[in-house]
């Protein structure tokens, strides 16, 4: 209990600090660009234009609503990473459980390394599934608070009274808009990451090196690195239909059109090459062959 309890803790400490981060990479992933191009230069000294990164970004958000601006749609994503995590935590406890009442299991023969792997991963799929479709109601809610900023509405101005909202606007299905490319990125990353973690700490590294336990953790961070550059087009693609045509201004026209399904939302992004799109918040290109239109505080 007390071990649930420091997760609990830990996990919305880091979800505070990391708030105004996910709200500036949210408001970039629907295409809100509120300040124009600049005059910079890139990584290798090159002068290009490029759009605000996170703090100027951020600076933006804070001069309109004030520092306060930064943590909007905190609450229910407070609410999200202390479900998820008891959640998450029970399955793998119940996993763990019903192992040890198993008959003859203090007596059960040691399984390979790549058995482990997969019986390991394979829980932490069902764990985590669990957890994202209990806590997507308020992944979206969470979102729709953030896109506000866009609009300068107050539509979802509170968790509960956005419940409300949702259900009679939208319905059970509301609650769930973009879970199905949230879920399928969530299950590619974790199996991509832990598997080649296993072959590249199983075949790339020798054994027998002092250092060889700092070294597979570090092997993990980079194929985690990796396995989540590769499948960001499901995150992507997961929030902009969280929030498509949710009758707030981030979720329809000029930024996006109405989406029928996630398919036809990978389509549209794919074919615009915005696939990338909120990737990175540092050394952020100008979007080639498109013009900055004031206006609208986007590109076409």
């Amino acid at each position: 209990m007390a071990d649930a309890a420091s997760q609990v803790l830990l996990g919305s400490g880091l979800t505070v600090l990391s708030q105004p981060l996910m709200y500036v990479k949210v408001l970039v992933q629907v295409g809100y660009e509120p300040l124009p191009p600049t005059l910079g230069r890139n990584i290798f000294g090159r002068q290009v234009y490029q759009l605000p990164g996170l703090f100027a970004y951020a600076k933006h958000i804070v001069k309109v609503d004030g520092r306060a601006g930064l943590f909007k749609g905190l609450t229910p994503r407070l609410c999200s990473s202390a479900i998820g995590t008891v959640v998450h935590g029970k399955v793998l406890q119940r996993y763990q459980e019903a192992e040890q009442a198993e008959p003859g299991a203090s007596k059960k023969e040691p399984v390979s390394s790549l058995e482990q792997v997969l019986k390991e991963t394979s829980r932490e799929m069902v764990a985590r599934s669990a957890a994202t479709l209990i806590t997507h109601p308020f992944h979206v809610i969470t979102l729709r608070c953030m896109v506000q900023f866009i609009g300068r509405e107050t539509k979802y101005s509170g968790t509960l009274s956005a419940f409300t909202t949702i259900y009679r606007e939208e319905g059970i299905l509301g609650f769930f808009a973009g879970l199905i490319p949230r879920l399928l990125g969530d299950i590619l990353s974790l199996w991509l990451c832990n598997m080649l973690a296993y072959l590249i700490n199983t075949y790339a590294l020798e054994n027998g090196v002092s250092t060889m336990a700092e070294v597979k953790s570090y092997s993990q961070a980079v194929t985690g690195f990796f396995a989540s550059m590769l499948t960001y087009p499901f995150v992507l693609v997961s929030n902009l239909m969280a929030v498509n045509n949710c009758g707030l201004a981030g979720g329809l026209l000029p930024y996006a059109p109405t989406y029928s399904s996630w398919l036809d939302c990978w389509s549209q992004l794919h074919r615009e090459g915005n696939m990338s799109r909120g990737n990175s918040l540092f050394f952020r290109k100008v979007p080639a062959g498109k013009r900055y239109v004031w206006e609208e505080r986007r590109f076409r």
